[in-house]
């Protein structure tokens, strides 16, 4: 399979899986991706995912430029007949949080899977790009919407018009990480974030997932107007009265997403 799912412990481990060819995306891959995102979307067993690449060299490389088959659909079709419009992130906009560690170079569509992520870290020999311009091109699956709104706009531009690639310490500095960890304790990092993700109250970290994605868009008044109204909901949840009772009582909670 060229994009492995592992599910332990309500957490779901994605792997993008040709380590051969840098895990660059051919049809195939693309449409496995598109289906790993629509199952976990719709498992509610699972809590947390993690997106990582196999190997030591690559998160991926990006769309396989040696790939020559033609699309199955036209442009228009996926456009405006078809619920799939051909985007590798297509479907990724699940309530679950989603932690992407980079375990090497990630250009092209391979970071555009990362920028769609909630939480990004990397390995210390990653290398990041968006180098469609070169090949006279650009971004499709949100490269010239997400990475602006995530590093601010000039160090955008830098990427997106040159196609150069940063290294991970800069791309540290500039926001689009959040760690940079040795390459041998990467998936051990990232399984511990999504760990301490997954024994939280699922409906507050949905909630304040959705608040933080919807509020950006939003005015600050009406922003906090929807917080405080998730906040209201939450309040007489289940899973806080269990919080609160389990904090009293010096006991981890048990929480049940109601």
């Amino acid at each position: 399979m060229s994009v492995e799912i592992e599910i332990r412990d309500r957490i779901a481990t994605v792997r993008l899986n040709r380590p051969e060819a840098l895990n660059a995306i051919d049809l195939r891959m693309r449409r496995d991706i598109q289906a790993a995102w629509r199952r976990l979307s719709a498992d509610e067993e699972v809590h947390a995912v993690i997106v990582t690449g196999v190997g030591d060299r690559a998160f991926s490389a990006g769309a396989d430029l040696k790939d020559s088959a033609s699309p199955m659909k036209s442009f228009a079709s996926q456009t405006f007949g078809e619920a799939d419009n051909g985007s590798l992130t297509h479907g990724i906009e699940m309530h679950k949080p989603l932690i992407c560690a980079f375990n090497g170079l990630a250009f092209g569509g391979g970071l555009e899977i990362g920028l769609a992520c909630d939480i990004r870290i990397a390995a210390e020999g990653a290398r990041f790009a968006l180098p469609e311009v070169r090949v006279g091109t650009l971004p499709g699956s949100g490269g010239t919407q997400r990475l602006p709104r995530l590093i601010g706009r000039s160090d955008a531009m830098l990427m997106l018009l040159t196609g150069d690639p940063i290294d991970a310490a800069e791309a540290l500095r500039i926001g689009l990480v959040s760690k940079v960890v040795p390459a041998q304790r990467l998936q051990e990092v990232a399984l511990s974030i999504a760990q301490r993700i997954a024994a939280n109250a699922p409906l507050a970290v949905r909630a304040a997932k959705r608040l933080v994605l919807g509020g950006l868009e939003l005015p600050l008044p009406q922003a906090l107007e929807a917080e405080r109204m998730a906040w209201g909901l939450l309040r007489d949840s289940e899973d806080r009265l269990e919080g609160r009772a389990a904090f009293a009582a010096r006991r981890p909670p048990v929480y049940r997403g109601r």
